[in-house]
């Protein structure tokens, strides 16, 4: 590893886990989990509104004096709140902070039409929205709020970084940030247009703009190629989206809504106000996560930012329980309590 370093309508439930206490946990019609936790938490079933929808998901509650500091949480492409990455929430939890993490819009748990239909800046807006239903709660600390994203939703957090001022810090774990740099350079022209087309910008689509339906991922890219094409990709979605009650369908369509600037992370990195942590994988297989663009992109912040390779391509840390897993999951608490102040505890993970 190395580190460089910069200054459909579920009902409600509760679960209390305790310091290892083994409990069975059953919510969203998900599979029971067997699980020990080393920090007292309370979980309960959450939705706000977004975009017309109601988007669904989970808040975690450390069980100790209110209020806490926050991390918003929502996965990359088509996947739900049961694959892998409530494990980082339950990490996140375990180290003694707020959690909200939920499906995006059109996906899982969550409300919204058409189906399986990703949008960057509709899922973006949610990350917004999920801010602006945190603010409503007296148990949350409204300015120490953290978002976390991997993948496609990695690159959402880090525009939001930029465009959203209630945002702490960042974590973006293998962002999308491009095959390769825009043709155009940044400049304070196209942040407002940034900025003007995700507050009130038209974001739909056209025929021109839009691929699929299609498979998520395929293990026969000539008799049914995939959106995602990588075999790393395919065993990974399988294994998780395969399993009982994780609300995932190997079937998405993507727009690229045709917007005056493009949802673009490079674009946005020289205004980017928050903290970051960006970690990328090693050699990653996703053609959109060129290492060079994500190294040209962590160039362009300002302030305080720490930039991580990681082992395991895109996918590896995503495995849990895994030495991946662990790795990232440490390092990125150890972001957090230096950016949110929470003070170190033993056994975090």
């Amino acid at each position: 590893m190395r580190h460089f370093v910069g200054d459909r309508g579920p009902a409600r439930s509760q679960h209390v886990h305790c310091a290892d206490e083994p409990r069975i946990d059953v919510t969203f019609g998900r599979r029971a989990k067997l699980t020990t936790w080393r920090l007292a938490q309370v979980r309960t079933t959450v939705e706000f509104p977004s975009e017309g929808a109601l988007l669904r998901g989970f808040l975690y509650l450390p069980v100790t004096p209110d209020p806490h500091p926050c991390v918003v949480m929502a996965h990359g492409t088509s996947a739900t709140i049961s694959m892998a990455i409530d494990c980082y929430a339950e990490a996140f939890a375990a180290a003694g902070f707020a959690v909200l993490l939920y499906d995006h819009r059109n996906f899982g748990v969550s409300d919204g039409e058409p189906r399986q239909q990703i949008n960057p800046w509709v899922q973006a807006r949610g990350y917004r929205d999920a801010i602006s239903y945190l603010l409503t709660r007296p148990d949350i600390s409204h300015d120490l709020i953290a978002i976390w994203g991997f993948s496609y939703s990695g690159m959402q957090t880090l525009l939001l970084g930029a465009i959203d001022n209630r945002v702490r810090a960042v974590i973006a774990q293998c962002p999308v940030c491009g095959s390769q740099k825009p043709r155009t350079e940044p400049s304070d022209t196209l942040f407002n247009n940034i900025l003007a087309t995700f507050d009130r910008g038209d974001v739909s689509s056209t025929a021109e703009t839009t691929t699929g339906p299609l498979p998520v991922v395929s293990f026969d890219q000539m008799g049914a190629p995939s959106l995602l094409k990588g075999i790393q990709a395919f065993r990974w979605f399988i294994e998780y989206g395969g399993r009982h009650g994780s609300n995932w369908h190997n079937s998405v369509t993507r727009i690229i809504p045709p917007t005056p600037v493009p949802f673009s992370p490079y674009l946005a990195a020289p205004f980017v106000r928050s903290d970051l942590l960006m970690m990328v994988g090693k050699a990653d297989e996703m053609i959109h996560c060129n290492a060079e663009v994500a190294r040209a992109t962590f160039d362009l912040v300002p302030g305080t930012k720490e930039y991580i390779e990681i082992d395991g391509g895109h996918l590896g840390a995503m495995y849990h329980p895994g030495e991946h897993f662990e790795r990232a999951a440490q390092v990125q608490i150890d972001f957090l309590r230096r950016r949110l102040r929470i003070h170190s505890s033993k056994n975090s993970i």
